[in-house]
């Protein structure tokens, strides 16, 4: 009769087993989803505010992926690209203008005190596909405005830019 209980006492651990494991991977795989969600989204934050740091100084509109801003060939789009590699930013990702100090319109001349916003976007898929199917996949972006500290002399495409 001893043999009976622990036979069916294993039996019954093996099913509790079988029921909490889906449950417990699922929720540990959503935690490590999670994780990477952040990471993409710090990755899209820092690569719009280096892009801005570079644009308070240097508005040229074409140039290299360096955040170099003593170069002259330094390019905000480029330097948020180069930021966000982690977090696959493009050149179609980063978007760079600039506004009136009050941020209501464009800025009509570029002067020190205009902002220099940066808007950087990216796209997060989920690596479980159960989690992918539930969420599906979520839009990043983050802005940074910083006013302009130094105006460009000359702010056309590198290698010819002197800022």
């Amino acid at each position: 009769m001893r043999r009976r209980r622990r036979s069916r006492s294993r039996a019954q651990g093996l099913v509790e087993f079988a029921l909490v494991l889906p449950v417990f991977l699922l929720i540990l795989f959503g935690i490590f989803d999670a994780g990477r969600l952040i990471v993409t989204y710090n990755g899209i934050a820092n690569s719009a505010r280096s892009g801005a740091r570079v644009a308070i100084v240097n508005q040229s509109t074409a140039g290299t992926t360096t955040c170099d801003t003593t170069s002259a060939t330094a390019w905000s789009t480029g330097c948020a690209i180069a930021s966000g590699a982690g977090a696959n930013v493009e050149e179609a990702d980063v978007i760079v203008t600039y506004r009136d100090p009050t941020d209501s319109a464009a800025c009509p001349t570029l002067k020190i005190g205009c902002l220099a916003v940066v808007e950087v976007s990216g796209q997060f898929d989920a690596l479980t596909p159960i989690i992918g199917q539930i969420i599906g996949p979520i839009e990043l972006t983050s802005t940074t405005k910083i006013p302009l500290e130094r105006v460009c002399s000359n702010p056309t495409p590198a290698p010819l830019a002197h800022c």
